[in-house]
């Protein structure tokens, strides 16, 4: 072990380096801190409660409805499922593609 006064027994940066310390805040291409979803984030959390609690909760609340509107069981139970799940899909999608771009 090196007793010199230059070198750090803590695995630390030695004395050597003159002091110098990268700061990446005072760069001018540095990005922005995020601000929050955006429109499309909170257009996505829409999505999501639709997908997963609203239309699962009418069907199981009120399984007549579909008859009502005039659909068969096979149509309601293809059609009732189908729906949130390609609005949850598109949306995601254009969510994504909106954030990959920096379109926020």
């Amino acid at each position: 072990m090196s007793t010199s006064s230059e070198e750090s027994t803590t695995g630390r940066e030695t004395e050597t380096d003159g002091g110098y310390v990268h700061r990446p805040d005072g760069e001018p291409n540095a990005e922005p801190e995020p601000s929050g979803f955006g429109v499309r984030g909170w257009a996505l959390v829409a999505a999501v409660v639709l997908s997963f609690l609203v239309v699962p909760g009418v069907i199981y609340l009120v399984p007549s409805a579909p008859g009502e509107l005039g659909l068969s069981f096979f149509a309601a139970m293809l059609a009732l499922p189908l729906a949130p799940a390609l609005i949850l899909g598109l949306t995601a999608v254009w969510s994504m593609t909106a954030a990959t771009r920096g379109n926020e």
